[in-house]
């Protein structure tokens, strides 16, 4: 009844640049807050970005200036602009986000991950 579908992950040169897309469809009344994590093999997961209804963004000090963040209200869609690329960026991105369902109901849901890699 309520799903996140990413799109946008792949292969790229270091210093290069993806545009992650999460899309969100459902029985959504309201979306709160979404947000993006990621994950590499071994590691715990980090949170990158959160974005709040009103648009407020915080990032995580190793993204900072490298990846941006915004958010489509109409859409219902989130994206994430990583630019300057480096190895360590290398994970899995899972967008997240907490909604109100039309029955009131508050859920919190994952996208299905996009495997961003870092390479030459």
């Amino acid at each position: 009844q309520v799903q996140l579908v990413e799109s946008g992950g792949g292969l790229v040169q270091p210093g290069g640049s993806l545009r992650l897309s999460c899309a969100a469809s459902g029985s959504i009344f309201v979306i709160n807050d979404m947000n993006w994590y990621r994950q590499a093999p071994e590691k715990q997961r980090e949170l990158v970005a959160a974005i709040t209804s009103a648009g407020t963004i915080n990032y995580a000090d190793s993204v900072k200036g490298r990846f941006t963040a915004s958010r489509d209200n109409a859409k219902n869609t989130v994206y994430l602009q990583m630019d300057s690329l480096k190895p360590e960026d290398t994970a899995v991105y899972y967008c997240n986000a907490h909604v109100i369902l039309y029955s009131g109901t508050m859920m919190t849901t994952w996208g299905q991950g996009s495997q961003v890699t870092v390479s030459s």
